[in-house]
């Protein structure tokens, strides 16, 4: 009777010991990522998940990025395994990671699908807000592990962003037109970071109600009539297709002289680095007031 008993008790603690360690989140498809211990080998199929898993302190484990991973300077020297329209099934297979972090709209569903049937773990994230990097960060928190860094930084980052949305809240809406290419000629609809960011500065996005990534042309911009004129680029490096706005003097934004530049890695990435976007975002929309 009491050797029956001492088994049963030990089952017990082996069964809550492995409970305790098994880590549970449930990621932007609604589906349950599980883990039996913090992931050791990540692989992260976006540049933004690529910042969050170093924002981490968890850089060190990521085996395999997507194109265009290049912040921090360390992820320059992590093996590419795919970009936006494909990805490098065979290099992915041999790099045996424990947790794939993968992005719904901008990675191949039938490789995420596959990889998936092939027994890997992954994460699909499709982030569409600045509040959204704060759920983020806190479930990528418990999949590596990090749950207390998690955790602060996903309040700092709240307590920030909702600074500024105070700030900003009482004062005079601005029209702003972003212009993320020239031909064809690209913005931003209602469901993207971009947008956020420019209601969160107390601006209205002239294309809210568009889809995400869309086309318009010359005339319906100038049917608008923005305010405020913000192109992806930098300082250093203005994108030529910002001054041809102003051969139309008729535009609020050309007359006024706002037209502006904000690095496209600052408010098309989420990541802890849209704080840096936000802050340029606010700065440019407020010059219009």
């Amino acid at each position: 009777m009491w050797v029956r008993l001492q088994s049963a008790l030990l089952l017990l603690l082996l069964s809550m010991s492995a409970s305790a360690q098994t880590l549970v989140v449930t990621d932007d498809n609604n589906q349950s990522v599980t883990l039996q211990a913090p992931a050791q080998r990540i692989i992260t199929l976006a540049p933004s998940m690529t910042e969050l898993v170093f924002s981490l302190g968890a850089g060190d484990r990521i085996v395999g990025v997507m194109d265009f991973s290049n912040y921090p300077p360390a992820a320059n020297d992590l093996p590419v395994v795919g970009r936006f329209d494909m990805l490098d099934m065979e290099q992915i297979v041999a790099l045996q990671p424990d947790l794939i972090v993968a992005w719904r709209s901008g990675n191949p569903r039938s490789s995420l699908q596959r990889l998936q049937e092939l027994g890997f773990t992954v994460y699909t994230a499709e982030p569409e807000s600045l509040r959204s990097i704060a759920s983020h960060l806190q479930r990528l928190g418990v999949l590596t592990g990090t749950e207390t860094r998690a955790n602060a930084l996903a309040e700092d980052f709240i307590e920030q962003l909702d600074a500024t949305s105070r700030r900003y809240a009482d004062d005079r809406l601005i029209d702003v037109f972003y212009q993320v290419w020239d031909r064809p000629l690209v913005t931003v609809g209602g469901s993207e970071l971009i947008n956020d960011m420019i209601e969160v500065c107390g601006g209205r996005n002239v294309f809210r109600e568009l889809g995400t990534g869309p086309k318009v042309n010359l005339e319906d911009v100038l049917l608008k009539e923005p305010e405020v004129i913000i192109a992806s680029g930098s300082d250093e490096n203005s994108p030529t297709w910002l001054e041809d706005w102003r051969r139309w003097s008729q535009l609020p934004a050309v007359a006024n002289n706002h037209l502006y530049t904000i690095p496209p890695d600052l408010v098309q990435r989420h990541s802890l680095r849209a704080l840096q976007g936000l802050d340029l975002m606010c700065q440019h929309i407020d010059k219009a007031r």
